[in-house]
């Protein structure tokens, strides 16, 4: 545990910022797995509707630095492949 205050104070922040975090990238991947259960089942109007949603999210955790730049193209080209394919 740490003793100073200034280092007491970084711990409770990194912890509030963690669980932030771990939300927004949570909400990524569900978005993401919503799409992909869209593509397998043929939905193809609900898995361009939720591939919007699942776009924004991707985006988000990228601009909150949980996700880096290159990973956010793969995971959107990714899913725009899967549901350009239905067509």
């Amino acid at each position: 545990m740490p003793n100073i205050k200034s280092a007491k104070k970084r711990v409770k922040t990194t912890s509030k910022k963690q669980v932030s975090n771990n939300d927004l990238k949570a909400s990524m991947k569900t978005w993401i797995k919503k799409v992909e259960k869209n593509v397998r089942e043929g939905n193809k109007e609900e898995a361009e509707k939720n591939l919007k949603m699942a776009f924004k999210k991707i985006d988000k955790a990228c601009k909150a630095n949980i996700i880096k730049e290159n990973a956010k193209d793969r995971y959107k080209s990714g899913l725009s492949k899967k549901v350009n394919e239905l067509k």
